[in-house]
């Protein structure tokens, strides 16, 4: 399970598969889910206890409802009791320390692995978002296709993360770093070594990088204009992983003209603040609701 199961993706021999149960931020295979929360379950609260927990599950602001009734399906079987699901973009802002109780506007832009969040919030509540089925996977997608097509590489989805993490920038650089990658050559077929800088990665990005630019405009423009003021002078914040791609933040300030910041450790923001939303409901401080509902 976790980082010990990631490490084996495409290495793994004919009798192992090493399986990814959530693609696109939503469930995959439901078997395998269950398997995966009955792991956290057993590891958060030990394999014996006594009563059924209390879950509360973050999901796509733009999730289904049929993709809504599979995570109930797989909490329930995992061991859940209460099963409270509720938007990735609010538990991120909650996480990131955005005061998202205040009737003034945050924007928080939540880049994961499957999905790219864009929201607007005030009050506890979601004015506009837009739910983005392109994030940290496109971009190592995008970098794999890159490797193929100009170097005649073809690479692995571990090492196109690897480069994205080491060497990886969403805007062309003065001094790029760069890093030998090694791969098997397209028209050959035998290992082959070559040089890639970060001027590579950021033309290898550009189309999903635009795709999330788009987005985060066309929230903006259907933002109310007493919302949009507060977000020009506080910013908008951003969360995830992918957020960590040199120099993002400076290409989303340039393209959009709004300044944008990662916020503090933004890897744990939806974790941070589903654990904070868990514990504001519980002692009845505040209440969270899903805008979407399951009919």
């Amino acid at each position: 399970m976790g980082s010990e199961a990631k490490k084996m993706i495409g290495k793994t021999p004919d009798n192992i598969v090493a399986k990814r149960p959530l693609r696109n931020g939503v469930i995959a295979d439901s078997r395998i889910t269950e398997a995966l929360l009955k792991y956290f379950l057993n590891k958060a609260l030990g394999k014996s206890r006594f009563f059924k927990p209390d879950v509360v599950i973050s999901v796509p602001a733009g999730i289904t409802t049929v993709e809504q009734r599979a995570v109930i399906k797989a909490a329930t079987n995992a061991g859940a009791k209460q099963i409270i699901m509720l938007p990735e973009p609010l538990l991120a802002a909650l996480g990131a320390g955005l005061p998202i109780e205040t009737s003034s506007g945050n924007m928080i832009v939540n880049l994961g692995g499957g999905t790219a969040e864009i929201a607007v919030i005030s009050l506890d509540g979601i004015v506009e978002y837009d739910s983005l089925r392109i994030a940290g996977d496109a971009i190592n997608e995008a970098i794999i296709n890159y490797m193929k097509k100009k170097k005649g590489v073809l690479i692995g989805e571990q090492t196109a993360e690897n480069i994205k993490i080491r060497i990886g920038s969403a805007m062309d650089i003065k001094n790029p770093k760069s890093m030998e990658v090694r791969g098997r050559d397209f028209g050959a077929g035998l290992p082959k070594a070559i040089t890639v800088d970060s001027n590579d990665v950021a033309a290898a990005v550009k189309r999903p990088l635009l795709s999330i630019i788009n987005s985060i405009k066309g929230v903006l423009e259907k933002t109310p204009p007493e919302l949009s003021a507060d977000i020009m002078d506080r910013g908008m914040a951003m969360s995830g992983g992918t957020s960590k791609l040199r120099n993002l933040d400076k290409l989303l300030t340039k393209a959009i003209g709004v300044p944008a910041y990662v916020a503090d450790e933004p890897m744990y923001c939806v974790a941070k603040g589903t654990g904070i939303a868990l514990e504001l409901m519980a002692t009845g401080e505040r209440s969270f609701t899903f805008n979407k509902s399951i009919t």
